[in-house]
């Protein structure tokens, strides 16, 4: 059996106007559900994804047990409906979802860990449920409302749930549009085992999540390459962006979430001639939309925090005996959990949602998957070769374009690394990753002048990090010869 939903937060004054409308005009009951979730010592079932949970609902006793599917909608479950002798039967028992395709990797788990399960975390949630009938399907609308208690600390759990009862997944994903922005959602990929697990270990923040790999052949048809590439980027935007959303997050997690949005970008544009135009349309003007909104943060920990440590040393090696001053804040700067939470946002993660779910039919005839990779990464290779060559008439604003498109040929060249001889693009990835570390340190530098230019007059610290960085620009643009070189030497590994 498989869970196909999508969950959101409920902001606290929205509590009662959600609750009223899952409720309806029949008024729909609310039913107690307390429920105990067991992992081992070195929390093994976390780590592979999985939740085991044993949950009172009503007069019965249900024990579950959950899987992470691979689109981010999706959960492997499996539930086993107690009798009454096995109420008192504390911990959860494996063995009663054997046979069944989660259950085996949830022995696999435990044989690896050798550990008993013990007791991590409870919940006790107040739950509304309705059914709603839709062009795609029937979806039940779940709001809970209780908490999560763990390691003698309590968190509050208010939330929408929208679960597909029979039809498309494209149900759930429509229902959850018409929901979202007329209450102020937000969606959430975490879920309750994943919040008391952090909870019980004391952690407020999930890990950040990185790309994950493309495993591109030249074997497979195009249509799949593409499907892959494309499906390689939403978890790691949508699992980074409920963590900012959330309120609670590191430096790290905006950094992932832009380089997700930034990777989705490239994917869509590198299939751009084959894909539908209308998805890399309305995608990529959403996607760059929250990159920049999300500019500000990532420069106060990417640029600020280095700078500021940096100007410190500067300043001692000076003998001046002054505190070493901040990134500047500019005007219009915009908070990361507002953006997260905003429509554009959530609109973007449903779209991508949707677009998991498609399932396009191969053309008749269709190029071939190397030939459409290799000449939108010939047509993206010319264009920085030629800002190479024209590098020193170049200007700050084309500097910053320059690294864009660096970025942009990278990721493009990370998701064709399996359709070519794999020694030749991690030689072409070498050189063109020195290229954008050079071109980071030069666009950074030029960012952090400019934030500090007209706070001269009123600091003096202001004026020293002005004069730092003009000199650290001219140095940064006499060692970019370098760099620049190598790239122009790189072999073209796209070439057959």
């Amino acid at each position: 059996m498989h869970e196909i939903e999508l969950k959101f937060q409920v902001p606290p004054d929205r509590r009662r106007s959600v609750d009223a409308a899952v409720a309806g005009r029949a008024a729909a009951p609310r039913t107690r559900l307390q429920a105990a979730y067991f992992d081992t010592a070195s929390r093994a079932l976390a780590r592979a994804g999985l939740a085991l949970r044993i949950r009172r609902e009503g007069r019965r006793w249900v024990q579950t047990l959950k899987g992470l599917g691979d689109d981010g909608i999706t959960r492997a479950e499996h539930n086993v409906v107690l009798t009454a002798s096995h109420q008192a039967d504390w911990p959860a028992d494996p063995a009663r979802h054997a046979g069944t395709a989660v259950g085996e990797r949830l022995a696999a788990v435990l044989h690896e860990a050798g550990e008993p399960l013990s007791l991590v975390f409870r919940t006790d949630i107040l739950r509304r449920t309705r059914r709603v009938r839709t062009p795609r399907g029937t979806v039940e609308l779940a709001f809970d409302d209780g908490h999560i208690n763990a390691g003698g600390q309590r968190l509050a759990v208010c939330e929408l749930e929208i679960e597909l009862v029979s039809g498309s997944p494209l149900a759930v994903i429509e229902t959850a549009r018409r929901w979202v922005l007329p209450h102020g959602l937000w969606l959430d990929t975490r879920s309750k085992a994943e919040r008391g697990d952090m909870m019980a270990r004391g952690e407020t923040t999930a890990p950040p999540r990185k790309a994950a790999s493309v495993a591109l052949s030249a074997e497979k048809p195009l249509c799949e390459g593409r499907r892959l590439a494309v499906l390689s980027c939403p978890e790691q935007i949508a699992l980074n962006g409920s963590q900012v959303a959330s309120g609670r997050f590191d430096d790290e997690h905006v950094h992932q979430l832009r380089i997700g949005l930034r990777r989705l970008n490239t994917a869509l544009r590198l299939f751009r001639d084959d894909a539908s135009p209308e998805t890399a349309d309305v995608l990529c003007p959403m996607a760059s939309s929250l990159f920049r909104q999300l500019a500000a943060a990532r420069d106060r920990a990417a640029i600020g925090k280095p700078l500021e440590s940096a100007l410190s040393a500067a300043l001692a090696a000076a003998g001046l005996g002054m505190r070493a001053p901040q990134l500047p804040v500019q005007s219009g700067e915009e908070d990361p959990v507002a953006s997260m939470r905003g429509t554009s946002a959530q609109t973007l993660l449903l779209e991508l949602y949707a677009l998991t779910q498609a399932r396009p039919d191969p053309t008749p005839v269709m190029p071939d998957l190397r030939d459409v990779v290799g000449q939108q990464i010939l047509h993206w290779h010319r264009k920085l070769k030629a800002d190479v060559k024209r590098f020193d008439a170049l200007d700050d604003l084309a500097h910053h374009t320059m690294r864009k498109r660096t970025k942009s040929l990278r990721y493009g060249t990370e998701f064709a690394a399996g359709l070519f001889k794999r020694k030749e693009v991690e030689h072409y990835l070498k050189r063109l990753r020195r290229l954008q570390d050079h071109l980071g340190l030069l666009v950074d530098t030029t960012v952090a002048l400019d934030a500090f230019r007209g706070h001269a007059e009123q600091d003096p610290r202001a004026s020293f990090a002005l004069g730092w960085l003009a000199s650290r620009k001219q140095l940064l643009l006499r060692k970019s010869r370098k760099p620049l070189d190598a790239f122009s030497g790189s072999h073209r590994f796209w070439k057959r």
